[in-house]
């Protein structure tokens, strides 16, 4: 029983390994052409910029977590934890690796080149600048738009089965029941049961 858990370990562990070397094989298959051009694409794009901030926000955070602990070491902590981030900030640059990779992966070297014009030029600069307000006010303009749509649909749609539901009523059974009695009058005595 031993025998096949370790099997079963050996196995996983070489399917891990295989699919790992498979993403690095497949990484190192990009020409370093096709990388440059990525790279300037996602330097035009800003791909990248909504992420400089992590680690200095782990850093303020993680300042915070040790003063709370131990107050009377702010100025140590806060030194020390300055310098740790400090010396991880290169790693930066395996984020836009990455990046590069992915963009690498998703556009040929052409289209890479023709996003990487386009956006620095003024225009490409101004649609990427405006593109969180445009985005904001096309929301905007749609919910209008569907709040309208919405409203003459349902106007519409059952102003034409009122007319449908109208032209073929269902005929309800008939029920005998007696005219109501007029204001005033008494009502009719009912007939006395003979002996």
């Amino acid at each position: 029983m031993i025998k096949f858990a370790v099997l079963g370990r050996a196995a996983a562990l070489a399917i891990v390994m295989s699919g790992a070397l498979s993403v690095s094989a497949q990484a190192q298959e990009i020409p370093e052409a096709h990388m440059a051009a990525a790279r300037d694409a996602i330097a035009s794009l800003n791909v990248t910029d909504r992420f400089d901030n992590i680690l200095p926000n782990m850093a303020e955070a993680l300042k915070g977590q040790f003063i709370q602990s131990s107050p009377n070491f702010q100025e140590q902590i806060n030194a020390i934890v300055d310098e740790e981030a400090l010396a991880l900030a290169p790693r930066r640059a395996d984020l836009e690796k990455e990046a590069a990779t992915i963009y690498a992966k998703s556009f040929s070297v052409d289209e890479l080149k023709t996003i990487s014009t386009f956006f620095t030029t003024e225009a490409g600069k101004k649609l990427l600048n405006n593109q969180p307000l445009v985005a904001r006010e096309l929301g905007r303009a749609a919910e209008i738009w569907a709040n309208g749509i919405s409203r003459d649909l349902n106007t519409q749609a059952t102003a034409k089965l009122r007319g449908v539901i109208d032209a073929n009523p269902i005929k309800a059974p008939v029920v005998d029941t007696p005219a109501p009695a007029a204001a005033g009058a008494k009502p009719a005595p009912t007939p006395a049961a003979k002996p």
